[in-house]
């Protein structure tokens, strides 16, 4: 059994904010596998367990069941909702793929890494401590700094411009296929596929 868990914070007024990239990489998933009204609510989270199909019928994960995450704890705590459910479920840290925001990469990039250090990302921070482990595989979807002078704080939380949305959006259709690709052949093949073809500004 492997865990997707997207990073986020809950409610409408975070929505389509930089910090919710998870939650949108999440959302891509459950639509392109046509479950998207299998949520419920549990273990502080939103989740979806299910044996996934995509919608081109074929099977993803070959045949195991996949356990999707929202946490409903807000960022700096998603570790309590990923360390009870992958308790409950007895998935191991290495069958947990983290899909987050990351102001240090630029606009629509991705990067894969099969395990590591937060980065100075609370949300990540609190998987760790909640998992007593670094070595699960996380996938970064990059979100830009922007203005130096911005608060971080306020820049994270705002919503995409407008002239930004296509880049996201195509941004979050790859991650989809990468998380995909995680189920189907582990995050070896994920860093070997996407880490390199990410290394053109994706906004040129």
């Amino acid at each position: 059994m492997k865990l997707i868990v997207g990073l986020g914070n809950p409610g409408s007024e975070y929505r389509d904010t930089r910090h919710n990239a998870g939650f949108m990489v999440a959302d891509a998933l459950v639509d392109r596998w046509r479950v998207r009204d299998q949520w419920r609510e549990k273990f502080e989270a939103l989740l979806i367990k299910t044996a996934v199909h995509d919608a081109r019928a074929s099977m993803v994960a070959g045949g195991d069941q996949v356990v999707i995450v929202k946490p409903l704890t807000f960022m700096n705590l998603s570790g309590q909702a990923v360390a009870a459910i992958a308790g409950f479920y007895k998935i191991e840290p290495a069958d947990v793929f983290v899909v987050t925001d990351d102001v240090a990469l630029p606009l629509g990039r991705l990067r894969a890494r099969r395990e590591g250090g937060a980065g100075g990302h609370n949300g990540l921070k609190s998987i760790i401590q909640s998992l007593a482990t670094q070595a699960f595989p996380r996938m970064r979807v990059g979100v830009g700094r922007g203005d130096n002078r911005r608060d971080l704080a306020d820049h994270v939380l705002g919503r995409f411009d407008a002239d930004e949305r296509d880049t996201v959006s195509a941004a979050v259709l790859r991650a989809a296929d990468a998380t995909e690709m995680f189920l189907s052949e582990g995050i070896e093949r994920v860093m070997n596929a996407f880490n390199a073809a990410e290394q053109t500004d994706p906004a040129e």
